[in-house]
């Protein structure tokens, strides 16, 4: 078992955080604990105030479940780290565990569409009020805040338009105000960006995508500071936030080659970026690492590296040449998740979901997460998709 985690760089950590072989007959990775009921060894034992990982029933977690939290937590920088069942769950869970009736939310205007649905629809019926802001916004976002605001939410980058939020610059401000700042990190994954280096008190992940990163498990995470850990806990614990064991362990199996996945989605995502930009179809490429993305200096500040999810606005296409753009595709999967081993694509509508901005683009978004098959066969079939386009089209 790892004695000292200060010193470690993040892929030891993804190896060895949150493992004690030793602990369960010297088997390398945790085994999967399938518990509901906890049996005590006596009364004084049962009735013995528990701690965290003390518990008495297995809703609270188990060592499969600690073992996640561990890793993500050592990783990211947080104080410690819940584990919920999906990326929405998560937050859900961040968000009400710090607001109540008669508070004030700000959150950004590129977040994850349900995100907005729970605020709008949840968050509004027990009389939480949100007020929608520009991801550009910076520090003057402060001219935004009310007297009952309470949680300013983020998003970097969108995992649609991918605008980057100035991420210290908001949470900062937060902070003078006496808000919790919490931003969703499952772009940026645990290991190339940490939101509380940056300032903030929460971050959140669908871990259903890079954490699991094999497409066959539903999960989420809040990761908290010390000063949003109790509130954190106990909101989890009395809504029941709950993943089940096997779909953690395959989260944990999952973080264990997070660093190497992540270098080959970035190299191709970055080939496939260079080869967007010269087609003669597309008007822009929407990926921060790149160079020419409008947010690429913000990244390159604050990111130590980039995932596969990217975006390109197409300069025209009618709904007929778009089908049979994307439907013709032979190694882009049409899903609506990402982060897994496999390419997928969809086209999106992003002036939908947005209120605070307004979304102008001359033709239609389409989102593409870059997998682990080889760059050439993901270009050539791109290539092919492009060439149907074209014939549709005319």
């Amino acid at each position: 078992m790892m004695k000292d985690k200060s010193n470690k760089h993040p892929e030891t950590l993804l190896t060895h955080s949150g493992r004690d072989p030793q602990a369960h007959f010297g088997a390398v990775n945790t085994p999967i604990f399938r518990a509901s009921t906890i049996l005590q060894a006596s009364m004084a034992e049962y009735k013995r105030p528990k701690g965290p990982r003390e518990q008495r029933y297995g809703r609270r977690g188990t060592p499969t479940t600690f073992t996640l939290e561990d890793v993500i937590a050592d990783v990211e920088g947080g104080a410690g780290c819940v584990i919920a069942s999906s990326g929405l769950n998560a937050i859900a869970l961040a968000l009400l565990s710090q607001t109540k009736a008669g508070d004030h939310v700000l959150m950004a205007d590129c977040v994850y569409g349900p995100a907005r649905n729970f605020a709008n629809k949840i968050l509004a019926r027990f009389g939480v009020t949100t007020t929608f802001f520009d991801p550009a916004i910076g520090a003057d976002i402060d001219g935004m805040f009310q007297d009952n605001t309470t949680v300013v939410y983020m998003e970097a980058p969108g995992s649609q338009t991918f605008e980057m939020c100035e991420v210290p610059a908001i949470a900062a401000v937060a902070r003078k105000r006496g808000a919790i700042s919490m931003t969703d990190n499952t772009w940026g994954t645990p290991l190339f960006f940490s939101p509380f280096a940056h300032g903030c008190d929460i971050s959140i992940h669908a871990a259903t995508k890079y954490i699991v990163g094999h497409s066959d498990a539903m999960l989420g995470a809040v990761t908290y500071n010390e000063a949003t850990e109790e509130s954190v806990r106990d909101m989890a614990g009395t809504l029941g936030v709950f993943a089940g064991p096997d779909d953690v362990y395959l989260g944990t199996r999952g973080m264990r080659t997070l660093a190497v996945r992540l270098r080959q989605h970035q190299e191709s995502a970055l080939a496939m970026a260079d080869w967007l930009w010269n087609r003669p179809e597309v008007d822009r490429v929407l990926y921060p690492p790149h160079p020419k993305d409008a947010g690429h200096a913000l990244w390159k500040r604050d990111f130590t590296g980039g995932c596969g999810l990217m975006g390109f606005v197409l300069k025209e296409a009618t709904d007929t040449g778009l089908a049979a753009m994307l439907d013709g595709l032979e190694l882009y999967g049409m899903g609506a998740s990402w982060g897994g081993f496999e390419s997928l694509i969809l086209p999106a509508d992003p002036g939908a979901n947005r209120t605070a901005t307004t979304w102008n683009a001359p033709g239609p978004l389409i989102r593409i997460h870059i997998g682990l098959e080889h760059i050439d066969d993901l270009i050539a079939d791109m290539d092919a998709g492009f060439t149907r386009l074209a014939r549709a089209s005319n």
